[in-house]
């Protein structure tokens, strides 16, 4: 299920939500710009789209406010046949006084709902004929567990709810406190099995997620080929395909695309043992499964285990590890694009420079944040693929853009140095965010519009006289400059000496523009011409931007100016 969103229209509500947002893990608040500002994580501009938005992309909504507004704003979504597609969708008093779950009751919003009561202290309003006459959702089982068949699971629960009783074959402890009818002689049957079974219409089938497979494969096999080889396998021994839990396989496989690939056509996760391919699946089953279970199927290519129980997946062998290097933007959430969010939701261990890492946050409690110097770039890199070679799922955050002068970098030249092999079975992945420069060209308009350089003046991992030389030859280029790290106690004179390079080439009415801090609380922009330009307006947390010989300046309505470079640039004969 995808992260919860946290919907709130105005700032009375900030405190419930945030005791929310504690309750529920990777779950935001998403604020009303004009009212919530920075306070939230996630701002939008209008309910109503922001609400439809989500229950599009299958994102459970607490929504803050009035059942009534949710309901409307939802309406024109709202279909029978989209019905068990539904997200969970609550409506949760501003004063956490009240939890009335509305859409999403084969999605586990009635659990959700019980839950968030609990954390409110409250009862939540659950209207389901269901839950409130057996005190369990049989349509929606607890993790561990799969219905067969939806349509089967309503023609069994309208019959129980009509009088009619039931038997329990197999074990399934969450059901000792549900109210059902139950008879020994009932001609209903509630089926908790691995195994599909002939068809009964008098029976509901539940499968508990018991069943491991590992599986070898050939260096060139499709996935398609190997998901289905799996399910074959599967049919063979009777076994129910939403019964299975996970695949299994060594740690020497943690790259091999194929399984991984099968694996996420089969909907299901691979967990590794530490064991040579050349290991028989069936040795990798017996070192990664150590609760009770028994093989139902044994080749030299494929092997199934069936546990007593749902499998816990904590419990077998590891995950491959995972390093995702982030871009958080300059510092505005709005800035910051969902798939660093979304990493930043799955991580484990958020290793960063301590302002960085502080950005990223709020942190759950089941995060781990690892704080350091932001000189300490190459130990921070090697420390994330040490964590996730132990299977740990690490973000490494930077601050705009991880790849502008920021972590990236750092990141690959550890894996490209690392005499680990282990940390090449990692997962890595580089997500991009807005750069200082790029937030700071679009509140300034499009100083950036056609070639630019981007020149760092800092001078501890470079010679003075690499960077002189490259400022040199830029200007000369004509190519708009944008400094980073323009100025620190350390490296007071550095800037005067950089702007007198440039003005050697440009006019004393080329356009500069400054931004501290765009994206953060007192952001400032500013705009001067390069002969107005004193170092006095700028710190080591500006950027600066120097125009080129075409970028032009032209007034706002609302007072300041529009500055851009335009896209085309005079030919040598004009």
């Amino acid at each position: 299920m995808n992260a919860a969103a946290i919907v709130v229209l105005g700032t009375g509500a900030l405190d419930v939500a945030r005791r929310v947002r504690d309750a529920l893990p990777q779950s935001r608040i998403h604020g009303l710009r004009d009212r919530i500002g920075d306070q939230a994580d996630v701002s939008y501009a209008d309910f109503g789209a922001h609400l439809r938005q989500l229950h599009a992309t299958g994102t459970p909504i607490i929504a803050l406010c009035a059942a009534g507004i949710v309901i409307r704003a939802l309406a024109s979504q709202l279909s029978e046949r989209q019905k068990e597609n539904d997200p969970p969708v609550l409506a949760v008093a501003e004063d956490g006084s009240a939890v009335v779950p509305l859409l999403g009751g084969l999605s586990g919003v009635n659990t959700m709902a019980r839950e968030l009561g609990v954390t409110l202290g409250v009862a939540a309003a659950i209207t389901t004929s269901g839950e409130l006459r057996f005190g369990t959702c049989l349509l929606h089982p607890p993790e561990g567990y799969a219905l067969a068949d939806i349509d089967e699971g309503k023609r069994f629960v309208s019959s129980l709810l009509a009088g009619e009783s039931t038997r329990v074959e197999g074990d399934a402890p969450w059901l000792e406190q549900a109210r059902l009818p139950r008879a020994d002689d009932a001609t209903r049957v509630l089926r908790i099995t691995p195994y599909r079974g002939e068809r009964d219409d008098n029976a509901l089938r539940i499968h508990p997620r018991s069943v491991a497979v590992a599986v070898a494969g050939a260096p060139d096999e499709r996935a398609s080929a190997m998901a289905q080889r799996i399910s074959d396998g599967l049919a063979r021994a009777d076994l129910a395909t939403p019964a299975l839990a996970t695949l299994i396989a060594p740690t020497a496989w943690m790259s091999h695309a194929t399984l991984r690939d099968a694996a996420l056509h089969l909907g299901v996760p691979v967990r590794y043992v530490d064991l040579p391919p050349t290991a028989t699946p069936a040795q990798w089953l017996a070192k990664a499964i150590t609760v009770p279970h028994r093989l139902s199927e044994d080749s030299a290519t494929l092997a199934i285990a069936v546990a007593q129980a749902p499998l816990h997946l904590a419990e077998i062998g590891q995950a491959r590890g995972s390093v995702a290097v982030i871009g958080l933007g300059p510092g505005q959430r709005d800035f910051m694009i969902p798939a660093a969010r979304a990493a930043l939701d799955r991580a484990t261990d958020i290793l960063g420079y301590a302002t960085y890492v502080e950005m990223a946050g709020p942190l759950r409690a089941n995060q781990r944040a690892h704080a350091t110097d932001n000189r300490e770039e190459m130990q921070r890199a090697r420390h994330a693929f040490e964590l996730a070679a132990q299977g740990r799922q690490v973000a490494v955050v930077s601050s705009g853009d991880p790849g502008i002068f920021a972590m990236a970098a750092a990141v690959l030249e550890a894996l490209e140095n690392g005499d680990d092999p282990a940390w090449r079975d990692v997962e890595l992945s580089i997500l991009p965010g807005v750069s200082a420069a790029m937030a700071t060209a679009a509140m300034a308009g499009a100083p950036l519009g056609h070639d630019f350089c981007l020149i760092s003046l800092s001078d501890n991992l470079k010679p003075w006289n690499v960077i002189e030389q490259r400022l040199r030859l830029a200007a000369e280029a004509d190519l708009v400059l944008g400094f980073y790290n323009p100025i620190s106690r350390a490296r007071p004179w550095q800037l005067e000496r950089a702007i007198a390079i440039v003005r050697e080439y440009r006019a004393s009415t080329t356009p500069v523009v400054l931004g501290r801090d765009i994206g953060r609380p007192g952001s400032r922009l500013l705009s001067f011409t390069l002969g107005e330009l004193s170092v006095d307006t700028i710190d080591m947390r500006t950027t600066v931007i120097i125009g080129s010989s075409t970028t032009r300046r032209f007034a706002r309505n609302h007072g300041g100016d529009w500055i851009y470079t335009p896209r085309w640039y005079p030919s040598p004969t004009r």
